[in-house]
């Protein structure tokens, strides 16, 4: 893996030509509304799906410098310093230098919180920083590093327990007694050689989707070594992503962890302004045998046709994992957009139609829509959203095969066999944003009896998928596994925001923020957590927390 990147790096290196700025859009999107706007626009062709978006896919769309501007709040003192002092506070970054063809910004990442999660005293303490820049208007680099420790609300204190890793963002090591200290660092360098050719070299994550969630491949899990390739030829954007993963339920002989290589294609497919249509298709490879010794990645993963590959897996040429998958967007209105995903991990046609519950029929669904300067009001965002998730989907009969990185999904926090609704809705004046989320679904859990049997429904996808339970009443051992069949739990959270913007070069906020979550699981009492926090943090990614 080490000397493909190596050597995709030269090759990218190898030409330089003078374009638009390469710096990538930081997937949050909570500080970046007018941003999504400009890019759900029935005015342009543009390709939405494919995310972190760069700078250079604006330049013909929307200033972003001056959209930048259009936010700062300007005092005009006598004394150069103090300017110098409100602007870096309040305004740009905290230190930047530009000319004509060099940018370097440096600030601050902070998260200083407290709250309450009923009687429970919660915190969390985040310091770090990041370094961006552009050398030209092809060249762009970017790297951040934070220090954390955190005494969480209980519902994610167990989680962390259980998987040993602070949800989205690393390895979690005991603070105190209650606390986690981890740590965690994200970089890329990029480059345009040719004006319809991008390259990146990075440490960090991606998304595929035009949702809250995706299906395909989310920011859920930790960051990730990945090199990503994109082309944009006519209406058509093709992205190779090579990428190597870890699993933590496997430690090797040199003390490291286990890893595997995610190959990812991604064609979109520009219809019209309005129609945007993708196809997906990915293969996972354990990056080492039973015995530990090191695999290394199959030359045939580093051909760039979609589909290619992922063939030789459907007629049995393959010990590894295979998904494929498709992908829609349809603008109605201004800046209304519907969307969907559709996943497949296996089907069998026969048994699908069949309807028996085939424990082999694996697949995934979204659709939503979302809504941006709705009822023709200004910076009023809206989205509803469903995805369902059948059981066993994502797993493999080798548990270090499946699609996940290092103890969590890399699609949906969830896992399988699982439903879940998600409303958005989001109102900011001038720099005021007021933010509420819901989160209803139901889940089929797994379950380990008092005696010690341990009955897997599909739920956990780190779990061999032949060691399904068999299901009591049906012909054959392989049917009855229905959406939602084990242990059901049914989960219902709101959350709701209230910020102001700081500064928008690198979207400081002070924030107070109010959550209910209620869990109820199947013959227990119900679990229910209200959390309160307020604090300041810049907000540069998202947390999913909604779990």
């Amino acid at each position: 893996m080490k000397k493909i990147i190596y050597t995709l790096l030269i090759c990218l290196l190898a030409a330089t030509y003078s374009y638009a700025q390469e710096l990538l859009i930081p997937l949050n999107d909570d500080y970046e509304m007018e941003i999504q706007t400009a890019a759900y626009s029935s005015d342009y062709r543009f390709h939405t799906a494919m995310k972190s978006w760069s700078e250079y896919q604006f330049k013909d769309i929307l200033d972003l410098d001056s959209l930048n501007k259009s936010q700062f709040i300007v005092k005009n003192y006598n004394k150069k310093w103090k300017n110098i002092v409100w602007n870096s506070v309040f305004n740009t970054d905290f230190i930047g230098a530009r000319t004509d063809d060099f940018y370097i910004g440096i600030n601050p990442i902070v998260d200083f919180q407290v709250g309450k999660d009923g009687s429970k005293s919660t915190w969390v303490n985040t310091r770090g920083a990041e370094v961006k820049g552009t050398i030209g208007d092809n060249f762009a680099f970017y790297t951040n590093l934070r220090e954390n420790q955190a005494v969480f609300p209980d519902y994610i204190t167990d989680f962390a327990n259980v998987n040993r890793v602070v949800p989205g963002q690393g390895h979690a090591r005991t603070f105190k007694e209650t606390g986690f200290d981890y740590a965690n660092a994200s970089a890329y360098i990029s480059l345009r050689p040719m004006y319809w050719l991008n390259g990146t070299l990075g440490y960090g994550k991606n998304f595929i989707g035009d949702g809250y969630r995706s299906l395909i491949l989310s920011d859920n899990a930790f960051a990730y070594p990945y090199v990503k390739l994109t082309a944009d030829v006519w209406n058509i954007q093709y992205t190779c992503l090579y990428s190597q993963m870890s699993d933590k339920n496997r430690v090797l002989d040199d003390d490291t962890f286990a890893r595997k290589n995610v190959v990812i294609h991604y064609l979109d497919w520009a219809v019209t302004k309005r129609l945007n249509l993708g196809l997906f298709d990915a293969m996972v490879c354990k990056g080492q045998d039973e015995n530990g010794v090191r695999r290394g990645l199959d030359f045939q993963y580093i051909n760039p046709i979609i589909f290619l590959r992922t063939t030789d897996y459907y007629v049995g040429d393959s010990p590894d994992n295979a998904l494929l998958g498709a992908t829609a967007s349809f603008i109605a209105g201004k800046h209304t957009t519907f969307y969907a995903q559709f996943v497949l991990d296996e089907m069998t046609v026969k048994e699908f139609i069949g309807g028996n519950g085939y424990w082999a029929n694996k697949q995934s669904y979204q659709f939503g829509v979302k809504s941006f300067d709705c009822f023709n009001v200004k910076n009023l965002f809206l989205q509803g959203e469903f995805n369902m998730v059948r059981p066993y989907m994502y797993s493999h009969y080798d548990g270090e095969d499946n699609y996940a990185h290092l103890n969590q999904p890399l699609a949906h926090p969830w896992g399988a066999n699982f439903y879940e609704i998600v409303a958005r809705a989001q109102y900011n004046y001038k720099r005021f944003y007021f933010q509420y989320k819901m989160n209803f679904g139901q889940w089929g859990d797994d379950i380990t009896t008092e005696d010690g049997e341990f009955q897997y429904y599909g739920h956990d996808i780190y779990h061999n998928y032949y060691d399904y339970y068999q299901i009591e009443g049906y012909e054959k051992p392989y049917y009855g596994h229905y959406m939602l069949t084990g242990e059901l739990n049914t989960l219902m959270m709101n959350n709701f925001v209230v910020s102001w913007l700081v500064n928008p070069s690198y979207n400081l906020n002070v924030f107070a923020e109010v959550t209910h979550r209620n869990q109820r699981i199947e013959g227990l009492d119900d679990i229910n957590d209200f959390i309160i926090s307020f604090g300041i943090r810049t907000t540069l990614d998202r947390k999913y927390y909604d779990f």
